[in-house]
Formats: C-alpha cells, structure tokens, sequence
C-alpha cells in the first residue's frame, strides 16, 4: 500500500467516524426550558467532591475576610449520617429520627468543639449549585461564612433514583483546650 493510499482511506475512515458520531439532544419540558439531567455521584468521588466543596467555600470566605476552614472527619461523618437519615425520613430537616439535633449528631461523631451551624439540601443538583443555593439564602450563607468557624463537614446520600441528600456542617473547636489558641478568634 502506498503513502497516498495510506492517507486517503485514513482520511475517509475518519471522517466517516464524524459522520456517525452521536448527536446529544436534550429534552424539554412542557415550559420549554431543558428537564434536568440526573447527577450521578461514582463511588469513588467521595475526596473529589469534598475538597471542591472545601474549596470554594474557602474562596467564599477569603472573598468575604473570614478565615478558612478544614476539612474534619467527624463532621464529615455526622453529616453522613444526617444525609442517610434525612432520606430515610424522607424529608429535609435537621432533626434525626430519633429526635438527634445537630449538636447531638457531631458529639455522637466525636467532634469536640461547638457546631456553628447546619445546611441541608434535598435536590438533584451538583455540589457547586447546591453550594451556589446556600449561598442566595441568608440564613444558610451565614452558616458557610460565620467568622467562628474554623471546621467544616460536608456529605451526601444519593438515592437510586437520583435524589441527592446534602449535609453541610461548620464548626469551632475547643480553642480553649488548645495551650496558646485564642478562644476569642
């Protein structure tokens, strides 16, 4: 096979391939606008998703002079278990179905400092528009920018079909226990 045969069947081969290269539609609701697309969350995204999270609220705060927080395992795993029990209750609240506040739920993970605050979200959305809707209410964008907080936990449970429960929780911890932290910052 020569060179210019070579080249003319790799270039049909090709541009065949872009002739039957899929075509994505998206479909429309009865408004006309776009119906969501499901957010699936893999298995393995569980670091990726919380440092995206870890992240932007950190730009947030820096954006709004507040300290940043960090990441802690025990708030991660208190929202955790509120997102799994919110969708078991089948509802968004900040109330366990034992009658477990948010307080109860961190010092149960063994957090030892003082929950600033709780964001829950019931939706199908991404963890940055989740994020992008805490941040349009007051009350929940007080929560990711409180000047107190210093940890934070964030968590989901997604169900078959899609849903999404989200949990964010910021905390301060004991700066009292700590020899040289100032407790008033």
């Amino acid at each position: 096979m020569n060179r210019r045969t070579f080249l003319a069947l790799t270039s049909a081969v090709a541009l065949a391939a872009c002739a039957e290269s899929p075509t994505y539609s998206t479909k429309l609701g009865p408004d006309g606008k776009p119906l969501p697309q499901v957010y699936r969350i893999g298995a393995g995204a569980s670091g990726r998703i919380q440092y995206t999270v870890l992240d932007s609220v950190n730009a947030l705060r820096q954006a709004a002079g507040a300290q940043p927080v960090a990441l802690n395992a025990s708030l991660n795993a208190a929202a955790a278990t509120h997102s799994r029990d919110m969708a078991v209750q089948n509802r968004p609240w900040h109330f366990g179905s034992d009658g477990s506040s948010p307080i109860d739920r961190v010092q149960r993970a063994g957090y030892g400092g003082r929950v600033v605050g709780e964001n829950i979200s019931e939706t199908f959305e991404t963890e940055t528009e989740t994020l992008a809707a805490w941040m349009e209410e007051p009350s929940t964008r007080k929560v990711i920018l409180d000047p107190t907080a210093r940890d934070l936990g964030i968590a989901w449970h997604q169900e078959s079909g899609g849903k999404i429960w989200w949990t964010l929780i910021t905390g301060a911890p004991n700066l009292s226990a700590i020899p040289g932290a100032d407790p008033t910052t």
